[in-house]
């Protein structure tokens, strides 16, 4: 359960005041920036590495590097032998647990959480691959992460139900050479071509301690921890520069519409637009409350209208994926059985019209401003995972140079009106601003209606 106070502060969605967590932050001479924060409720400790590289520095014919790599650093280092397998055997014989990395188009984390006796262990690890993992990488490992990258493409991008729609909306809203053309995965042909000094060239660059952010949150004591930061991590060297992408967002000045078909059952109408960077301005804070006005629960407005009322939908969604160059904005709707398309995109372009012709209540912004602030409170109650303490102190770092950037974040969201709400609708969701896929499913083979 929330402590009381936490709980008080959920509900009634009043502006944080003080830090919700506390915290130490110190850098290496390298350039390694160190976050620490005392949790002793359990003997655990989570550490989470952040590198500052995804998706956005890549460049064109050398798309999913990045992600190539979240694979590549389980491989074996100077010090460490063996594959994937063996890092994670090596943790999980010492009692951890949520050991993983992930990649998005700004940044790729490494992430663990271990007993706290083990933090020497977790520190050994990352620092090994920080400092040593070109010593151990050969052809036949790059080979071999390679293909285990492009079989999960088609996993979870091809043969995956509405998968290809997903990457098209991308490649429609921020067209070639835009970085977010695509999918953080990358291509099937860059990946193929990538060579071994290639992939060596792009670590050198980005995977350096210059480059990251290492945050410890648990059962530790800054005292303890930095002795054993600097022990590991103190000799790495610091890294160039890192080059930042220049390229610029253009806004959308005409719809875009397609129609594609897929290995589905039902339909699917998406519609994508380009919303502003990642924690940039009330408008960010703004969209991401009108979406959940939109589509977050039963009591959202598109549940409501289009499932429930209606029965136009099967399900509604509204996602954001905050990214520094522009963020992504999408709607989906899940056509149900025996509508059209163009029925439910209808329905759905009333209720977006709705909310622009008049700003959403003050129960319903209230409500989105509570569901906001519980979940980050609720995710709170964790030292690691999606949304723990550590990812929480590690975004702020990462976005703001502010590990204690959740009060304003919090702040942000409780000063949204309802006007601004309404605004934003009327900015960034209109009928010129929008990418519009249909998906439907494929037509069936005589073979398949056999069976």
């Amino acid at each position: 359960m929330l402590p009381a106070l936490l709980l008080s502060i959920a509900l009634s969605a009043a502006p944080a005041k003080a830090p919700l967590i506390p915290f130490e932050k110190f850098t290496l001479p390298n350039g390694l920036r160190v976050v620490v924060s005392e949790d002793h409720k359990t003997p655990v400790v989570a550490v989470m590495l952040w590198y500052h590289v995804g998706a956005t520095n890549e460049v064109p014919g050398k798309s999913g590097f990045a992600h190539l790599f979240e694979h590549m650093m389980f491989q074996g280092s100077k010090h460490r032998t063996g594959n994937e397998t063996a890092f994670f055997g090596i943790l999980q014989g010492a009692g951890a647990t949520g050991v993983n990395g992930s990649t998005n188009f700004d940044r790729t984390n490494y992430f663990e959480v271990l007993p706290a006796n083990r933090l020497e262990l977790g520190l050994w690890l990352e620092s090994e691959r920080m400092g040593f993992l070109l010593d151990a990488m050969d052809q036949q490992k790059l080979d071999v992460q390679r293909d285990v990258v492009r079989n999960e493409r088609r996993q979870t991008t091809e043969n995956r139900p509405y998968g290809r729609a997903e990457v098209r909306m991308f490649e429609l809203l921020f067209p070639k050479p835009n970085p977010y053309f695509g999918s953080v995965i990358g291509s099937h042909e860059d990946l193929q071509a990538a060579s071994l000094e290639d992939v060596k060239a792009f670590f050198r660059t980005y995977y350096a301690p210059s480059n990251a952010v290492l945050t410890i949150v648990g059962d530790v004591t800054p005292a303890q921890v930095k002795p054993l930061v600097e022990k590991y991590f103190g000799s790495i060297l610091g890294g160039p520069a890192v080059p930042k992408p220049t390229l610029r967002v253009e806004p959308l000045t005409s719809p875009k519409r397609e129609t594609m078909t897929d290995n589905v059952q039902l339909s699917k109408v998406s519609l994508g637009v380009i919303l502003p960077s990642a924690y940039s301005t009330g408008d960010f804070y703004a969209t991401q409350l009108l979406c959940d006005i939109l589509a977050r629960g039963k009591s959202s407005r598109l549940y409501r209208e289009l499932v429930y009322n209606q029965k136009v939908a099967q399900e509604v969604a509204c996602d954001i994926e905050a990214a520094r160059l522009a963020s992504i904005g999408t709607v989906d709707v899940t056509v149900a059985p025996g509508v059209t398309p163009e029925k439910a995109e209808a329905a759905l372009d009333v209720q977006l019209k709705a909310v622009m012709d008049a700003p959403p209540t003050a129960a319903e912004l209230d409500r989105a401003k509570r569901n906001r602030v519980a979940t980050v409170l609720r995710n709170l109650e964790r030292v690691g995972g999606r949304g723990g303490k550590a990812d929480v102190l590690e975004l702020g770092e990462f976005w703001k140079g502010d590990p204690g950037f959740l009060d304003a974040m919090v702040a942000g969201w409780n000063a949204i009106t309802p006007a601004e709400v309404q605004a934003v609708a009327r900015k960034y969701f209109g009928p010129d601003q929008r990418v519009v896929i249909t998906i439907n499913p494929a037509p069936k083979t005589a073979a398949a209606s056999s069976k």
